[in-house]
């Protein structure tokens, strides 16, 4: 299970494909998966081995230019490919943006088979993606059934099906607590996920609004007040939303953790999605299901698979609109929240369907090498 090197599994706050990973490998390990996690050193996920070429997260580096940080990667893939060459693995499960894929794909035949999960806009990269050829053993999963459908063909010639995202759940439904008059924007501060028209329909419609989220790797108010202009969330923050944050109608809060997050995301009236891209996997949204809070977004993406309109959540495609839907959220039932995030969205159900995959992939690769060596090859 490769989780890349950027971020701890779990990670400690804001940390999207960590978080799904620490969610899963639990799951596995009780169906009898035995897992080797790449990670980074001071990851606390229990697993049965772990390999890591940093002692600890390099999320910081991120987004710095290239030159700077263009080793981080392949000195992570290489303790990967050096693992795998020990030849005792069966799968590679990798989560790594590109490199991971392309890792993958040149270690050839002898390599064990490989599913990559695709968690990101399959827009980018035109060049790997549009011309990928996994060799008969690399094969990919996305997170929605719509993040496929924006694959090049090449890719979506590889993939063998989708696996929604899932958030961990208590044994019994956390009791919902009264609502208050707010709606929250949980993520990462940034152009696509629309923080500043939430803040902006905020003023226009008259409901407080509180941002939960890092901006760029700031992940608190002092941080972000010594922040790297030049980063492009930083840009982002600074020219379009906090001309409309003044701590009454608009609040932002920075980073939240464990209980702080869910009590926030609990009490809101409605978890609001103002989507300008098309979000592939959607963990905020199932997270805000989970403890009852209703979803109000634009429906783009991922979130028409996973909200109800009039059940779960309310969507528009019209960004005028979103703005009253907030205002009607409190229409939706958060018991049937919660029994949707049970039944679709727990971390059973996830485990399982990758185990599905597993198999798959597995039965795939047999039948490729069969139909070789019939062949002669």
């Amino acid at each position: 299970m490769n989780a890349g090197p950027w971020l701890p599994v779990p990670p400690r706050g804001y940390g999207g494909i960590e978080n799904i990973v620490a969610t899963l490998v639990p799951e596995l390990r009780r169906l009898g998966v035995e897992v080797v996690l790449a990670t980074v050193g001071d990851s606390e996920l229990p697993v049965e081995e772990k390999i890591a070429a940093f002692p600890s997260g390099q999320f910081k580096l991120l987004q710095r230019p290239y030159n700077q940080v263009c080793g981080v990667v392949p000195a992570h893939q290489l303790a990967v490919i050096r693992r795998l060459a020990e030849g005792d693995i069966d799968v590679l499960h990798d989560h790594v943006e590109a490199a991971g894929l392309m890792t993958a794909a040149a270690l050839g035949p002898s390599a064990p088979p490989a599913l990559q999960t695709l968690h990101w806009d399959l827009k980018k990269h035109p060049e790997l993606y549009g011309s990928f050829d996994g060799g008969g053993r690399v094969f990919v999963n996305g997170v929605s059934a719509d993040q496929l459908t924006h694959a090049p063909a090449a890719l979506r010639a590889h993939a063998i099906g989708h696996v929604h995202l899932a958030t961990p759940l208590a044994a019994d439904p956390r009791p919902v607590p009264d609502k208050g008059a707010y709606a929250v924007v949980l993520g990462r501060i940034n152009a696509g996920k629309g923080q500043d028209l939430a803040a902006r329909l905020a003023h226009e419609y008259g409901f407080d609004l509180v941002l939960a989220g890092p901006v760029g790797p700031y992940h608190d108010a002092e941080a972000l007040a010594a922040a790297d202009p030049q980063n492009p969330d930083v840009a982002f923050w600074r020219e379009h939303v906090a001309p409309y944050v003044d701590g009454d109608r608009v609040r932002w809060v920075g980073t939240l953790v464990g209980q702080a997050r869910d009590d926030l995301l609990a009490r809101a009236r409605a978890s609001l999605f103002p989507l300008r891209w098309n979000e592939p996997g959607g963990t905020a949204i199932v997270e805000s299901l989970a403890v009852g809070t209703p979803v109000v977004g634009i429906a783009r993406g991922c979130l028409p698979e996973l909200i109800e309109h009039g059940r779960t959540g309310l969507h528009t495609t019209d960004e005028v609109e979103l703005g009253e839907l907030v205002l009607k959220a409190g229409l939706i039932d958060p018991a049937e929240c919660q029994a949707e995030a049970a039944r679709r969205f727990s971390p059973a159900v996830m485990a399982a369907g990758y185990a599905e995959l597993y198999e798959r992939l597995k039965s795939i690769t047999v039948r490729i090498d069969a139909d070789a060596q019939s062949a002669g090859v």
